[in-house]
């Protein structure tokens, strides 16, 4: 995280203050462009099928898949045959849209849709074009609903239910939009969507995130027997929450690296650190697959909501049309 990144999370200085202007013109365009949406001037695609989105108002480190990796198969369990569709930030598919298979990389598909599918093996596409992601799911798999990981500020798409997560421990940062805070839209934005989720909170509207494990990297299986002392290595947006996860876990940390969130690693990222025991999340384990060594874990993590966000939601697919009311 970068000094300005790291600026969001305190109060307010002149860094931000500096950063203001342009703020306030990222604040101008966005506004414009949502009111051209909403106007009509500027056309949505309406696809056939229900389309959920589940995105944030801020950028990075919200908690967002694993709620996705909750959501998709509780609405499996009420009977909807679902698929997911992500822009796939940093990744290079051959072509696009990209359905994610078992010989995917994460540099084809990026980390966070291989990921989805490596633990649900649902059907997910990649692309930044989503109307001809959701065309091709439609023809090649005909899905009951899509769920959009991410996209909350992408208007092009209309959507049947918005759903917006929220860190509870960090919220909105200082409460400004970017470049000067961490936000993409205000927190006014949380009146106009059907759910907002509290990641990190066990009341009614919101979801905890329970460690479920440490497992290998190189073979994806759960480890029972290992050295709970290494290195600590994350390319994630909050990396904090992963560290204290890890030490709660018993694991002590000798030494923490920081990498962008979604970076793309190589062999050569950890090569100084010879035989070190290296430990990271599971988001960035898909990444590390093929050269990992066996000391190499993740921690994994899964959402737990609470049954009042339970009830929630499906009350809220129930008034959709959704699903048939008493599922």
């Amino acid at each position: 995280m970068n000094k300005v990144e790291q600026s969001w999370y305190k109060p307010i200085s002149l860094i931000n203050i500096v950063l203001l202007p342009l703020s306030g013109l990222f604040w101008l365009v966005s506004s414009v462009r949502r009111l051209m949406f909403r106007a009509g001037i500027k056309s949505s695609y309406k696809a056939s099928v229900p389309v959920m989105i589940v995105g944030n108002i801020g950028i990075g480190g919200n908690g967002k898949t694993p709620f996705v990796l909750w959501l998709v198969p509780y609405l499996q369990s009420l009977g909807l045959k679902v698929a997911v569709i992500s822009r796939g930030y940093g990744a290079k598919p051959p072509h696009t849209p990209y359905k994610v298979c078992d010989d995917s990389t994460a540099a084809q598909a990026g980390d966070e849709p291989l990921l989805i599918y490596k633990r649900l093996g649902c059907d997910v596409i990649i692309g930044g074009d989503r109307k001809a992601s959701i065309e091709y799911l439609i023809a090649h798999n005909e899905p009951d609903i899509i769920v959009s990981d991410d996209g909350l500020q992408h208007y092009q798409l209309d959507r049947d239910i918005e759903i917006c997560i929220v860190d509870n421990e960090r919220r909105f940062g200082n409460g400004l939009l970017l470049p000067a805070g961490p936000l993409r839209e205000t927190p006014k934005r949380l009146k106009s969507v059907d759910l907002t989720v509290f990641n990190g909170s066990i009341k009614e509207d919101g979801y905890s995130l329970n460690t479920t494990g440490i497992y290998s990297v190189k073979t994806g299986a759960r480890v029972t027997q290992f050295e709970p002392k290494g290195i600590a290595v994350s390319a994630i947006g909050n990396p904090s929450r992963f560290e204290k996860s890890l030490s709660a876990n018993g694991v002590t940390i000798t030494q923490s690296k920081h990498f962008a969130d979604h970076h793309m690693f190589t062999k050569q990222d950890f090569e100084i650190y010879n035989k070190s025991n290296i430990f990271m999340t599971e988001k960035d384990a898909v990444k590390c697959q093929s050269y990992a060594k066996d000391n190499w874990y993740f921690l994994r993590v899964d959402a737990v909501p609470s049954e009042g966000l339970v009830n929630k939601l499906h009350n809220l697919l129930d008034r959709k049309g959704i699903i048939t009311h008493g599922v």
